[in-house]
């Protein structure tokens, strides 16, 4: 039977984690793997399911907090250029689900395509951006799918188009193992109106955002009709610090990471802002990461 060794051109053992992330912590991956080509991914998912190995795949590293003790089984990133083309045709935009979301939104204002620039500053990878339904209060990413491209565990390649896509508040129904392609349908207008939204939208955040510092971007879910943000800071939880992880004083849905920091810092500051909300607002918290 085929192992994962037989992949050693692609295959590092127990790679350190927390360098692709944002938060910079936590711990290795048991196997970390960066395919070249679709058809290499396509054999390793096969690997994997035959051999009962767990498979998670690495974005951009921005909306994730891995464990101190790593994560058992194949990370899968797909940094190859293949993964991250993009494509303009007209209205439409194709982009391979390894492409940093900042190049789409980019490159959509230079053709004078406007929707996506409401998305500016928001970090990690059109993949990623499309399975968790990205957005702020402008604009969802949701909005603008027409197709996704993807593959099963088993390296089966589905295709979802109209009513097979779902969008909700931060998630999706696209839940197979890999994202490979996203085709976006934007509107023409006037390139020059439509970047000085996008700069607009970028001072916004650089100004209310911990964007300079190492975070993971929002921690939690907003409520139905409430702000996470600021419930936590009318808790007067700004700034509280456990170990080497902080409440951002700029945003407090925020948690940035300071050097010395552990994953285990950064999941016991959230269970306290959890446990006080419960308290005061009599409101459960989601997390909006994820946590491997």
């Amino acid at each position: 039977m085929q192992t994962l060794d037989s992949f050693g051109d692609i295959l590092l053992r127990d790679e350190p984690l927390a360098p692709y992330t944002w938060l910079k912590v936590g711990g290795p991956a048991q196997f970390f793997l960066t395919p070249r080509n679709e058809a290499e991914l396509v054999r390793v998912l096969q690997v994997c399911q035959k051999l009962g190995v767990a498979v998670n795949l690495l974005g951009g590293g921005s909306n994730l907090l891995v464990r101190d003790e790593g994560v058992s089984g194949a990370v899968i990133r797909l940094s190859a250029a293949e993964f991250s083309k993009v494509e303009i045709d007209g209205e439409t935009i194709r982009a391979g689900g390894g492409a940093l979301l900042s190049h789409v939104v980019s490159e959509s204002v230079r053709e004078g395509l406007a929707g996506l620039e409401n998305l500016a500053g928001v970090p990690g990878t059109i993949g990623g951006a499309v399975r968790g339904n990205a957005g702020g209060r402008q604009a969802e990413i949701g909005h603008f799918v027409t197709s996704v491209t993807s593959l099963t565990s088993a390296g089966e390649k589905i295709c979802r188009k109209g009513d097979d896509l779902e969008f909700g508040y931060r998630q999706s129904n696209l839940d197979d193992a890999v994202i490979l392609e996203v085709e976006l349908r934007l509107a023409r207008e006037d390139a020059d109106a439509i970047a000085q939204r996008l700069r607009k939208v970028w001072v916004m955040k650089k100004a209310s955002q911990p964007l300079g510092s190492q975070s993971a971007g929002c921690i939690f879910r907003n409520p139905r009709g409430q702000s996470a943000g600021e419930m936590i800071e009318q808790a007067g939880l700004k700034g509280t610090r456990i170990g080497g992880a902080e409440v951002s004083d700029r945003h407090a849905n925020f948690i940035v990471t300071h050097p010395g920091a552990t994953s285990d810092d950064v999941l016991r500051l959230i269970e306290l802002i959890r446990s006080r909300i419960s308290e005061r607002f009599g409101v459960h918290l989601e997390l909006e990461i994820q946590v491997w």
